[in-house]
């Protein structure tokens, strides 16, 4: 088989969702991060709307202080959580860097919405992979207050806009194995 599609093939078996908590705080070089997001830009696009867009936090202290107020904000009463807040406020304390990642509408309504959101799906895949293959542990997190419609106001985007999740980049020490429940044998139907 060809070196390259081996190369390929192998950098995505070994994409893991790692955890925030299991990453070991070391720092990730920026021009790495800036590399991975040169991949988000990529991904295919309908219409060539390119609708990703990322928020970069340097600091994931920065990050996890605004997404617990965001929280504490608007929880009322018992709605309010204290282990919920202190979960947000330390989330990310192992992380070297945290990534908002928002599907920006368009102005193309031809182009459905899943259109875009499996556009940003794919820029937001090409940076895991990215990072798989610079041996950065990454996680995507729809947790918390991430698809809450405050939230995306915050992050300073629109009704027609989606916020897709939070990235937590970093390094681990530990990369898990990883297991498919189902045979790709099983999800397939093959027409002659």
């Amino acid at each position: 088989m060809d070196t390259i599609f081996a190369a390929i093939a192998d950098t995505i078996k070994k994409r893991r969702s790692i955890k925030a908590q299991a990453m070991n705080g070391n720092k990730i070089p920026n021009g790495h991060i800036a590399a991975m997001l040169e991949l988000a830009n990529w991904a295919p696009t309908h219409g060539y709307t390119e609708p990703w867009r990322f928020i970069v936090y340097e600091n994931p202290a920065d990050f996890c202080s605004q997404h617990a107020e965001i929280y504490k904000e608007n929880s009322m009463g018992d709605n309010f959580n204290p282990a919920v807040y202190n979960n947000l406020l330390h989330q990310g304390d192992k992380a070297s860097h945290i990534i908002v990642a928002v599907m920006k509408r368009g102005d193309l309504p031809k182009i459905p919405p899943f259109e875009e959101i499996a556009a940003a799906s794919c820029a937001i895949q090409n940076m895991l992979l990215g990072a798989t293959a610079l041996n950065i542990a990454s996680f995507w997190s729809t947790g918390g207050m991430a698809l809450k419609p405050v939230f995306k106001e915050v992050m300073g985007y629109g009704d027609d806009d989606q916020v897709m999740g939070i990235l937590y980049f970093g390094y681990a020490d530990d990369h898990p194995e990883g297991k498919r429940n189902m045979q790709i044998e099983e999800k397939i139907t093959w027409v002659k």
